[in-house]
């Protein structure tokens, strides 16, 4: 059969019917024998055909997929709508990839229908992603090896310091002495904080980070918790209370000291950000699978909190809520962050619910295994069994809304108790804890008349110079104002 210069098409699939002549695509027509039947405009110049393309056999474009007989369309293409990916040749029989869709033709005619597309330049960037995605992981590596040697390298005088310190102290009789050596060791046990943070969050973003699972008594590590925060907490005449379920067995199988962190982290924040009112945690059995227990666990304080839109900022790896917070709190900002990946590490979930200047609750789920024994279980299934419930002198303010609100009966109650452990603790110059209550007393005078802001400042400014005299005498002019 002779072939004209344009391709013909049949009266049942004309350009009418397709409009596929300036479609980016290569569109090819073909018959049951091979015959390519049509060709659009993409097809021709991919392609490199000028007028021949037509009356070929479609073996000649795609020699991988089809046979070159003339007779019989010989193939193991799956046709259909599925696309695959396959080598088209040009006419000088250079070759490109295309992901191509091969159809029968609904109708009685026999035709084959080709819709491909080029892919070279797809897979050209493909390559250079996967590339660039290489080299991004090695410069990972190299930074998380780089970071976690300077750690441990940092981690040597540090501990130098402080073995020393600790030495120097338990001999030291001269009071000014033994307070500049406190400070000391404050300060390397800070610095170890901070080194550990920087470890742990370098073994986790470079997918090192393993968990340690064996069996513990999951009461006696909340004993633990509880004796690391009860003295700063009770100190800054904060409620503390710790409830667990009954649901919970004695012993579990987990990775024990991270869960230890996890709590260490969140009732540290809930201390530092709380100058008023009660930390409370709650542990739940929420769900279990064969042997395997789901606990839920409740962190709440009443301390300043966030606002909604800040939420997100939580989480992130050296982030602040506000720039502020760092410079009047101190942190890193890598806590939390910390706390979410150990929390997925061990198969849950990490939230917080939060109004500013109402507090905070943090709650996190985890997976454990459990030991096999029944459950810790009693009639009162439902009920908790407290582990830990304390209040101090401040159990009076009930409502820490109305406590912070300045003039209420119960906000001029906490300023003078806060005010009289001020002056105990600048009477026996311990400025540390001074501090800590100054900071509650600048939070219950938030919103008070100018004059007592600006006496409040110069207390405040007093007690972090750690001016005796200064000190007493703000102490004074506030206490008369009030």
């Amino acid at each position: 059969m002779e072939q004209n210069e344009e391709c013909i098409l049949s009266k049942e699939y004309s350009l009418e019917k397709f409009p596929l002549e300036n479609a980016l695509e290569i569109i090819l027509m073909f018959d049951a024998a091979g015959r390519i039947t049509y060709a659009n405009s993409a097809a021709k110049k991919k392609l490199e055909y000028e007028s021949d393309l037509c009356g070929r056999h479609i073996s000649d474009v795609f020699p991988n997929t089809f046979k070159p007989d003339k007779d019989i369309l010989e193939s193991e293409f799956a046709f259909g709508y599925e696309p695959y990916s396959i080598v088209a040749y040009r006419k000088n029989l250079t070759c490109f990839p295309v992901e191509a869709r091969i159809m029968r033709a609904g109708d009685s005619s026999g035709m084959y229908i080709c819709m491909a597309n080029d892919i070279l330049e797809k897979e050209f960037l493909n390559k250079e992603v996967e590339k660039v995605r290489q080299e991004a992981q090695q410069a990972l590596k190299v930074k998380s090896e780089f970071v976690a040697n300077v750690t441990h390298e940092l981690r040597t005088p540090v501990n130098g310091v402080l073995g020393n310190v600790r030495e120097l102290l338990s001999d030291e009789t001269d009071e000014r002495k033994k307070k500049q050596f406190l400070l000391i060791q404050r300060c390397c046990d800070d610095m170890n904080k901070i080194i550990n943070n920087i470890l742990d969050f370098s073994k986790l973003e470079a997918g090192k980070f393993t968990l340690e699972l064996r069996e513990f008594n999951f009461r006696n590590m909340l004993d633990y918790v509880k004796s690391n925060h009860i003295n700063k907490i009770t100190e800054k005449g904060l409620g503390f209370f710790m409830t667990v379920s009954p649901q919970i067995p004695e012993n579990i199988i987990g990775d024990e000291l991270r869960i230890v962190q996890i709590l260490n982290n969140l009732l540290s924040n809930a201390q530092k950000f709380t100058a008023l009112g009660k930390i409370t945690v709650e542990v739940l059995k929420t769900a279990q699978i064969n042997d395997k227990i789901e606990l839920f666990f409740i962190v709440t304080d009443t301390g300043i909190g966030i606002d909604k839109a800040d939420k997100e900022k939580l989480f992130r790896s050296f982030s602040q809520v506000d720039a502020s917070i760092s410079r009047k709190y101190g942190g890193t900002g890598l806590g939390l962050n910390i706390c979410k990946q150990l929390v997925e590490l061990m198969g849950g979930r990490i939230e917080v619910e939060s109004r500013k200047n109402k507090g905070s609750t943090f709650s996190f789920s985890i997976w454990v295994d459990s030991c096999g024994e029944k459950d810790n279980t009693s009639s009162q299934n439902d009920s908790k069994i407290s582990v830990f419930s304390i209040e101090n002198a401040e159990e009076g303010a009930e409502n820490e809304t109305d406590a912070k609100m300045y003039g209420t009966p119960e906000n001029k109650e906490n300023l003078k108790k806060t005010l009289s452990k001020l002056i105990l603790c600048v009477e026996m110059e311990n400025w540390e804890k001074a501090e800590m209550f100054m900071e509650t007393i600048r939070q219950l005078t938030e919103d008070a008349p100018h004059d007592i802001k600006r006496i409040v400042l110069r207390l405040k400014m007093a007690v972090q110079k750690e001016n005796y005299d200064k000190a007493a005498a703000g102490f004074e002019e506030l206490n008369n104002y009030l």
